[in-house]
C-alpha cells in the first residue's frame, strides 16, 4: 500500500481535541484517543496504519489534555513518524481544528482523520482516488446498514458528491460521512480561521455551491465509531481477535490479549477478544467475555464480566455479575453485585456487597 500513497506528497492529520464525554469516567483521566485499547492507546493503531500507507509527517490537532498525546509518543521517530502538536485554545469543531493546523502543512495532499473512528479503509486508495478524479476534497464514505442514524452523502455516476443530507427516516442512499477526507492544502486555507466551522454544515455545502469538485471514495469496510462504552469495548476486542486492522497490537491476534504481569486463574475463562491489562487479575472460577480490564483491574472468584471496561486499579467482587458496564480507575463493586445495560461507576466509588444497578451512574 505504501507505494500508492506517495509517502511524503502527502501529510496526515489526526483531529484529537474532544473531551469524550460519551465515555465517562473513562475520559476523565485520560482522552479518549489514549484509551488503552487492545492494549495500547487507541491513537496508536490509527497512527500504525498511516505509517503503514507510507505517510510520514502527521500533526495532531489537540486539545483537551493536550500534554498527554506529546508525552506519550514524544516526536513519533520511534514509531517511523514525524509527529507534530498543534494545540486549539478554544473549541473549533472540525472544519475550525483542521484550519487550525493549516501553517505546519507541507504537501499538496492533507489526508484528514477524526482520532476516535477504527477504519479498515484502504489509505492508499482513497488518496489514489482523490488525485486521479482531480477533487478539491474527497470524502471516504462508508456503506452502512441503517442510515437513518446518520446524516447522508448522495453521489452521481461519476463518484461526485451531490448533497449533504441532514439524518431522515427514509435516506436516498446508505453512503454516510465516515469522518476520512482527503484536501488540497489551498482549500484548507480557505477555511475561516479562528472560529468554530463546521464541515458537515458549513465547509461541505459552502464547497458544493461554489462549485468545487467533492468527491465520494465508496467503501464497506471495517469501520467502527468508538465514542461509547458499547462501541469503545467491540472495536477492542475486534481489534484483539483480528477483525480490525493494526500493525500495533502487543502480541498475537486470538480469544485474549494478556499485557504483561497479567495473572488469570488457571480455570477462569477470558474470552471473547478480552484485554488483561498490566498486573490485571482474574481469580479462580471467573468468567471474562469481550470486556477491556485497564492495568491492575482485579476480578474476584466467580464474578462474571461481559462486554464491560473495567479502569485502572478497579475491583469486581466475588460472585458479582457486571454486564455492559463501565468501572472508573479504583471503583470497587462489592461481592455479589449486580449491575448492568450500561451502568457507570465513577472513579473510587465503593458499591456495598449485593448492591443491583441498572443503567444509572453510581
Amino acid at each position: 500500500m505504501a507505494s500508492s500513497s506517495g509517502g511524503s506528497a502527502v501529510d496526515a492529520v489526526v483531529l484529537v481535541g474532544g473531551k469524550g464525554t460519551r465515555l465517562r469516567p473513562l475520559t476523565l483521566s485520560a482522552p479518549k484517543p489514549m484509551l488503552p485499547t487492545a492494549g495500547v492507546p487507541f491513537l496508536a493503531h490509527l497512527l500504525s496504519r498511516i505509517r503503514a500507507a507510507g505517510i510520514e509527517h502527521v500533526v495532531l490537532g489537540t486539545s483537551y489534555q493536550a500534554e498527554v498525546f506529546e508525552k506519550h509518543f514524544g516526536d513519533g521517530a520511534e514509531f517511523g513518524l514525524e509527529l507534530e502538536y498543534v494545540v486549539e485554545d478554544q473549541p473549533l469543531d472540525t472544519g475550525g481544528a483542521i484550519r487550525n493546523v493549516y501553517d505546519r502543512l507541507r504537501a499538496d495532499d492533507v489526508m484528514i482523520f477524526n482520532g476516535d473512528i477504527l477504519s479498515g479503509t484502504d489509505i492508499g486508495a482513497l488518496l489514489a482516488t482523490h488525485r486521479r478524479s482531480g477533487a478539491d476534497v474527497t470524502l471516504h464514505l462508508q456503506r452502512v446498514a441503517d442510515p437513518s442514524r446518520f446524516g447522508s452523502v448522495p453521489t452521481d455516476a461519476d463518484g461526485r458528491v451531490t448533497a449533504f443530507l441532514e439524518k431522515t427516516p427514509n435516506p436516498p442512499t446508505d453512503q454516510v460521512n465516515a469522518g476520512c477526507y482527503v484536501f488540497r492544502r489551498e482549500v484548507v486555507g480557505g477555511i475561516p480561521a479562528g472560529r468554530r466551522v463546521s464541515v458537515e454544515r458549513e465547509t461541505f455545502p459552502g464547497l458544493l455551491e461554489a462549485g468545487a469538485h467533492v468527491h465520494g471514495f465508496v467503501d464497506d469496510s471495517y469501520w467502527l465509531d468508538v465514542g461509547t462504552p458499547e462501541t469503545f469495548v467491540r472495536g477492542s476486542a475486534d481489534l484483539v481477535q483480528g477483525a480490525a486492522p493494526t500493525s500495533a497490537l502487543p502480541g498475537p491476534a486470538g480469544g485474549a490479549l494478556l499485557l504483561t504481569g497479567a495473572s488469570v486463574a488457571d480455570d477462569a475463562e477470558v474470552t471473547g477478544g478480552t484485554t488483561v491489562g498490566a498486573d490485571a487479575v482474574v481469580r479462580s472460577g471467573a468468567r471474562v467475555d469481550g470486556s477491556v480490564l485497564f492495568d491492575g483491574a482485579v476480578v474476584e472468584p466467580g464474578a462474571v464480566v461481559e462486554r464491560s471496561v473495567l479502569g485502572v486499579g478497579s475491583r469486581v467482587g466475588e460472585g458479582a455479575v457486571l454486564r455492559d458496564v463501565v468501572l472508573g480507575d479504583g471503583a470497587s463493586v462489592g461481592a455479589g453485585c449486580e449491575l448492568l445495560d450500561g451502568a457507570r461507576v465513577w472513579p473510587d466509588v465503593d458499591l456495598p456487597p449485593g448492591a443491583i444497578r441498572f443503567s444509572s451512574d453510581a
